[in-house]
This record gives structure tokens, sequence and C-alpha cells, in this order.
């Protein structure tokens, strides 16, 4: 099948992105991404680049280029479908807050409405790719509804996972580690994912391409994201260790890290992991070991999720036990509230959950983040439902300034890497702050020393 029509249902972080890049790169194709919000549609077509809903390093000009050429974000959802031969579902998939499986297994109700949506509109036979990551088998369940709506449309159904970072996605996306496609090993899956190598191959070389069976696929995506949880949650158990021994975690880690066996990616320590993958995706992974009695699988990779919460709490805890076991009343200046940098992006990041215990003891919390809106983080601490909307409204300020921000602050709490933070003129700000005046670097990005000799008293990870 030559390719001249995709259409992408969900225009969130990986869909928009993605979608972006593959316009970019292949101009012969039209592309067009869909989603019931309007506001964020809305926001994709705004004229002024700096407003479209994700921020990612080189997005904009991408879209820029691409956008109206071959590049449209619409509403139409059903026309999409209708007019597209490859189908990508990139919608949310949740974990579930109710019912069977609750606080462990994916929700898949939007991926079943999307399923049901396409086998109502289409006409002609169509490759339904999924991009959302889901649990091992869902492509067995999208193949059976849309095999069973008796029209006569054949459906090939791919799993193309993404493997982006945010903060890198734009690169990630132009430069992959792999493209990873799985389908039917029929004459006819085969073909499908020949239709989608075919695309990639327009910047991918042919040797980062990777083609499985399908649940090869839906499973390696999982794999992937439970390793690289593994190895942050490994080195933050370490970490509290080095606190309590006198070592120093950056050194433990780059002693480790040259070892060729182990490497020195995701060996940072720091106030613990976020984002909207990891832990979904190990929670989903601990749900499928578990419903087939693989008891002792699930609790090893449970133990990847108690150790991040434990990161968060330790950290919350050390900044109320340092304060003289109180923080009633004390303004706590939180500088970054994204779960990492270059990203606006704040899915169960660590800020959250540090701001919620530090309001339960009492604490003012203001908050500076360059990407990050004063309306996202109330969203986030009222999505929590641990107190009243009222009560965290006049418990949290967001400020435009980072100066502003830290002035009479009690302590100031690094929670995102972002790099401005190691540029700014850290004397001025000490010297508008409480005396004596903390710093908790959740990230371990300022110089300890420097700061120590201002006058700071500061308290990194692991050290």
């Amino acid at each position: 099948m030559k390719i001249t029509k995709i259409c992408c249902i969900g225009a969130g972080y990986v869909g928009g992105p993605t979608m972006a890049v593959i316009a970019q790169k292949c101009p012969h194709i039209q592309v067009t991404v869909v989603d019931l919000n309007e506001e964020r549609i809305a926001a994709w077509n705004d004229k002024d680049l700096n407003n479209i809903p994700i921020y990612e390093p080189g997005l904009d000009a991408i879209v820029s280029e691409a956008r109206d050429r071959n590049l449209f974000f619409s509403t139409e959802v059903d026309k999409a479908i209708d007019e597209a031969q490859i189908i990508f579902i990139s919608v949310n998939t949740p974990t579930k807050t109710y019912g069977k499986g609750k606080g462990m297994a994916a929700d898949l109700k939007f991926i079943e409405l999307c399923a049901r949506q396409i086998a109502r509109v289409a006409k002609d036979n169509k490759i339904v790719v999924e991009k959302s990551t889901l649990p091992v088998r869902t492509a067995e369940a999208i193949k059976s509804i849309l095999d069973n709506t008796g029209n006569g449309v054949q459906f090939q159904i791919l799993s193309n996972p993404e493997f982006l970072a945010e903060g890198t996605a734009v690169q990630d996306l132009l430069n992959p580690d792999r493209i990873l496609i799985g389908g039917d090993t029929t004459f006819e899956g085969q073909k499908a994912i020949q239709s989608l190598v075919d695309v990639y191959s327009n910047w991918v070389n042919a040797d980062k391409i990777l083609t499985t069976n399908v649940w090869s696929s839906e499973l390696s995506k999982l794999t992937a994201n439970a390793f690289l949880a593994q190895r942050i949650s490994s080195i933050n158990a370490m970490s509290e260790l080095c606190e309590k021994t006198g070592a120093d975690i950056n050194e433990v880690a780059k002693a480790i890290g040259m070892d060729s066996r182990i490497g020195s990616k995701f060996l940072k320590a720091s106030v613990g992991f976020g984002g909207s993958c990891f832990q979904k995706d190990i929670l989903n992974l601990v749900y499928i070991a578990k419903s087939y009695g693989l008891n002792e699988v699930a609790d090893y990779w449970e133990q990847v999720i108690i150790m991040n919460d434990h990161q968060k709490r330790r950290f919350s805890s050390k900044i109320v036990q340092t304060l003289y076991n109180t923080v009633s009343d004390k303004k706590i200046t939180f500088l970054g509230w994204a779960f990492k940098k270059d990203t606006n992006d704040t899915r169960e990041s660590a800020a959250i959950y540090v701001a919620n215990d530090l309001i339960n003891e009492h604490a003012k919390i203001a908050v500076y983040d360059p990407k990050v809106s004063s309306k996202k983080v109330l969203d986030d601490l009222n999505y929590l439902e641990t107190r009243s909307i009222e009560n965290n409204a006049n418990s949290i300020t967001s400020h435009l300034d980072p100066y502003e921000a830290c002035q009479n602050a009690h302590a100031i709490a690094i929670l995102t890497e972002w790099d401005e933070f190691k540029l700014y003129d850290w004397q001025k700000i000490y010297d508008s702050m409480q005396k004596p005046a903390f710093i908790f670097d959740g990230r371990n990005v300022l110089n300890g020393i420097e700061l120590t000799e201002i006058g700071f008293i500061y308290k990194g990870i692991g050290s």
C-alpha cells in the first residue's frame, strides 16, 4: 500500500511531536492530528509558536516548517479517519482508578472508544497502529472490535511503541536508537509492517528498524521503561546508604558507571523519577505478572515503585527535620515543578508529592518553573484530592521571577534540573532569604561548596 495520508488520534506529548517529525521528513504524506479537545487543537494551530501546547526544544521549528503544508491539526476526527490509510492511536492510557486492577492496570477505555470509532467510520482497508503504551495483547482486543463490525473492511493492527525521553523528544525522533514495529506473521500482516517501515525509511536507516511479532513489541515498551526506572531506584537506594556512611553518591555513580557492563546513563541520584510512563508502565507490568500468577515477578518490579515513593517522602521529611522539626508557616521555595528539565510535563512529578507533604505540615510553598503555569501547579495538587481546593490555593503560590519566589524564604528546594538554576546570582538570593538559609538540592545540580561559602546550609542527595 502506497501511503499518502496518515491520521493520528491524540494530540498530546506523543502524537503531536511524532506526527510533526513524520510530516517534516515525509512531505509527500499528508499528516492530520485529531483530538476532541478544541482548546488543545487551537493551541497547535496558534500562529504564535510559543503557544503550542507542548514544550520540546526544536519542536516549534518543525511545526512551523510542516504546518499547513502537509501537517494539520483538527477536531474533525471522522473525516481524518475516513481519508487515512494509516491510523495511529495515541490517546491517554492512565492507570485505572476504579474496579478490578485499580491502581495498577491500564485503563483502556479511550483505546476501545478509538477502535469503535474507526470501525464505525472506515469504508476501506486500514492499518491501525498502537502508539500509546499498552499492555500485552491489547492489539488482540482492538482487532476483535474492528473485525466484528460486519462492514467487510480489513484491518491490520501494528504495535509501534514510542521510546521518547521528554526534553529530548525531537532529537529522539530525528535520530532514534531504534524503531520497533510489531505485527502479524501473516502475509497481510507483513505487508502492513512494510508499509510503516517505508514511512520511517524516509529518514531512519534500515538497521535501526526492528520488526517483531505484535506481542513482543508491546512487551518491549513496558520492559524498557521498567529497566530504566529500576536503575534510578537502584541509585536512589544507594544514595540513602551514602548519607549514613559518609560516601558520596556522585563518586559512587561515576565509579560504577565506568564499568562498560553497567554504563553511566540513568545513574543520577535525585528526589525520584516522574513522568507519564515509568510508574504507569511498571504498575501495568506488575498487574500483568499477577494476573498470570507470577507473584515473585510482580513483587520484584513493584519494589521499584516502592523505592521511588520512599525517596520522595524521604526528601520532604529531611526538609522538615532540618528546619528544626517544623515548617509551619515557613516559606519553602520550589525551583522547578516539571518532572524533568526541558519539558512542561508535570505528570507524576516529584514536586507534586513533596509539596503535598509539606503543605500537610502547614508550610507555605512558592513555586518558580520556567515552563509550568500557576494553573497547572494548582491543578496538579488538587488532583491528589488530599485536601480542599481552597486550602491548596492558600498554601501555594507561583511566581514569574525566581528571585521574587526566593525572597524571605526559609529554604529552597530544587525539584527540577533546569540548567538556568546554575546561572543564578546565589549571593543575591542568599541576601534576600531568612537566616539560616537552607538549600535542599533534589537533583544535585548546584555547586554545594560554592553555596556553603556564600553562607547557605546545603543539603544534596546522597552525600
